[in-house]
């Protein structure tokens, strides 16, 4: 699996619970339609955690690139209803940061290439 990895505030912190029901709305969406599969929103407790990774973290598993880029395709349309709800996210986020990450070790490295590092 690959995880696309979003850190973000809010740009109204008091509307969080709204917050996660859009989410909810945007990425199940996307799940239904086999463009992503599985996601999580989770939201930084007592306040540890760097501060420039943001209160909350959504983690969106794909099960390659492929995938990953397919879920792009669909959001980069920029039309019909992902569209609006990828606009109901979005435009309630700030401080926006992301990354790629990866299981590891990979299910295809052997032990044989121990140490090979990457």
């Amino acid at each position: 699996m690959d995880h696309y990895e979003i850190w973000c505030n809010l740009k109204d912190s008091h509307r969080d619970l709204e917050f996660a029901s859009n989410v909810r709305d945007y990425l199940g969406q996307l799940k239904e339609q086999g463009k992503i599969a599985d996601y999580r929103l989770t939201r930084r407790k007592l306040g540890f955690g760097p501060a420039e990774l943001g209160e909350f973290n959504i983690s969106i598993a794909v099960k390659n690139l492929a995938q990953l880029d397919e879920a792009f395709d669909v959001v980069a349309s920029r039309s019909g209803e992902i569209e609006r709800l990828h606009a109901m996210v979005y435009g309630m986020v700030t401080d926006f940061r992301s990354a790629l990450y990866r299981d590891f070790p990979d299910p295809q490295r052997t032990k044989s290439q121990q140490g090979s590092g990457t």
